[in-house]
């Protein structure tokens, strides 16, 4: 075992070498994704153990994206960044980690019911799919690269637990490993989990005991949830507030893939609709050799596996295609996905699964010359796609500052102000009626404090966009705030006296927000007893 993660680990390091580079890769995302774990390490160093609130995003005005946006890549990063490294440094450790630990996980997965070098095998077709290098250095895809590392750790953990009747610690694995996925991305979270479920099926249906390990299942998918519930509650539950459905509604329509281009296509850094969204000549020739499984059943125990592998494969080519357009037009949570290339998450698992099932077949007198064969064919067949377009070489400070963007395409964006900010604010505390002396005290991403000089009475304009939480006090006295004033969309306005000293603004969390914090506090109550159990078994 211990030979086959070495090898991956050497493998997978060549086509990180670009991240050595000084700089940030250039990719869609990237320089976005360093302001953002600006904006999330910021709100850690004050106290904010979970980010909200980004105050230095859009041209200073304040956004709530950190509330949608998958946390779990911005906590990695900001691990980093708390040893030293530096924002970009970190985001480039985040994706090189990420890239090696796929692949490793992975083969753990796979060697529990395979040979080791089919393991290996999977472990490198999930590493270098031409996707997962679309992933890296063309979109800057943080999240979804993320995610990859923890669809094969959530299988990991079922399938011990189907070989063990009852395991507390294989329990917390799992519901970790979910949680982490759930955190990892949205939407590919999304997409992953009909697969799990479908696994947690099929282990159920050829175990013996079937009713503890539905019950160890379910105990996983409830603590998964509850962890994750800080994150997913608010973010699905307050998505009404923002322009989500609006802006994501109808990109799809544009964005569906052609079969000649899942089979193969030239190498593109540009937008959707240019990049290269192939398959992978090595993974389609795979996906072809598993035929014989099928049709030689009776000599393979892997045969229903490998079919429901294949009928996954060839659902998200379907999902990618114009053809299946009737179905994104009428299932709204499809829509969400925004892209239908995005299904090449599930090719990549599917066809790399497949490998690995074929692969394991072969002779074992002849594992070391298979083992060469698929390094060698990985390696030359993606030799094109591992390298950086260029390099942004910008200061710390241009990250840390006021960001002109929200970091996301608006529809993070709450659906009373305008979709994006297109300048600076003149002061962060303006008057707009009456006369008064402004002098601000106190700025962190959720509390503004002003000390003011009120002549008369006074009509203020706080330039931070209003989203639920948000309050206003007027010598510590809480008072009504207006945020749908035509002439300032989505920012705060209010009336003071001329009697007024202090004037404070406080982003705090809602009644959903605590409840869902309580219930991820709960879950890691629960996860802690199931440990501490255990260990006082032991002793």
């Amino acid at each position: 075992m211990r030979i086959h993660i070495l090898l991956l680990i050497l493998v997978g390091f060549i086509p990180l070498l670009d991240l050595f580079q000084p700089g940030l890769p250039i990719t869609h995302d990237g320089q976005d994704h360093v302001a953002r774990i600006a904006n999330f390490y910021a709100n850690l160093e004050e106290g904010n153990i979970i980010p909200r609130w980004a105050g230095n995003l859009n041209w200073g005005f304040g956004h709530p994206i950190l509330m949608f946006l998958y946390p779990l890549p911005s906590y990695f990063a900001s691990f980093f960044h708390f040893l030293g490294f530096s924002l970009v440094d970190s985001l480039k450790a985040v994706f090189g980690v990420s890239f090696i630990l796929s692949g490793i996980f992975m083969y753990m997965w796979l060697r529990e019911f395979l040979p080791e070098w089919g393991g290996f095998a999977g472990g490198v077709l999930y590493m270098f799919a031409p996707y997962r290098f679309v992933d890296l250095y063309v979109r800057g895809a943080l999240g979804e690269h993320v995610a990859f590392v923890f669809l094969p750790f959530v299988l990991y953990f079922l399938l011990k637990l189907s070989k063990n009747k009852h395991s507390p610690f294989l329990i917390i694995g799992g519901s970790v490993s979910l949680a982490f996925l759930i955190l990892s991305h949205n939407a590919i979270s999304l997409m992953f989990l009909p697969m799990i479920f479908l696994y947690s099926l099929f282990l159920i249906f050829v175990h013996k005991e079937r009713r503890p390990l539905i019950y160890q299942y379910t105990g996983i998918l409830v603590l998964g949830l509850g962890l994750t519930a800080f994150f997913w509650m608010p973010a699905f539950f307050e998505g009404k507030y923002t322009l989500r459905d609006i802006v994501t509604s109808e990109d799809y329509r544009l964005r569906f893939v052609e079969l000649k281009d899942l089979a193969y296509g030239t190498w593109n850094y540009g937008i959707s609709g240019q990049f290269s969204v192939q398959v992978g000549i090595l993974h389609w020739i795979l996906v072809f050799s598993s035929i014989p499984l099928l049709i030689f059943r009776k000599k393979n125990k892997f045969w229903k596996f490998a079919l429901g592998l294949l009928l996954i494969f060839i659902l998200s080519l379907f999902l990618m295609h114009s053809s299946s357009k009737i179905i994104w037009d009428n299932i709204t949570t499809l829509q969400k996905f925004q892209f239908p290339w995005r299904f090449l998450s599930i090719t990549v698992f599917a066809s790399s699964a497949l490998g690995a099932l074929v692969i394991s077949q072969v002779n074992k007198k002849y594992k070391t010359l298979v083992i060469i064969a698929i390094v060698f064919l990985a390696l030359f067949l993606n030799r094109d796609f591992w390298h950086a377009k260029g390099f942004l070489l910008k200061p710390e400070a241009f990250y840390k500052s006021i960001y002109n963007s929200t970091t996301d395409t608006g529809e993070s964006s709450p659906i009373w102000s305008v979709r994006f900010m297109l300048e600076r604010p003149k002061a962060r505390l303006e008057t707009i009626a009456g006369n008064a002396k402004i002098y601000e005290t106190t700025r962190t991403s959720t509390y503004h404090e002003y000390r003011v000089e009120v002549l008369e009475k006074t009509k203020f304009k706080e330039n931070t966009l209003y989203f639920p939480g948000w309050e206003v006090f007027v010598d510590g006295k809480k008072i009504n705030v207006e945020f749908q004033d035509q002439l300032h969309r989505g920012l705060m306005t209010f009336w003071a006296d001329p009697s007024t000293q202090n004037i404070s603004v406080s982003f705090t969390e809602t009644r959903l927000r605590l409840f869902s914090n309580l219930t991820s506090l709960l879950s890691a109550l629960i996860i802690g007893l199931l440990a501490l159990s255990k260990l006082k078994i032991r002793i």
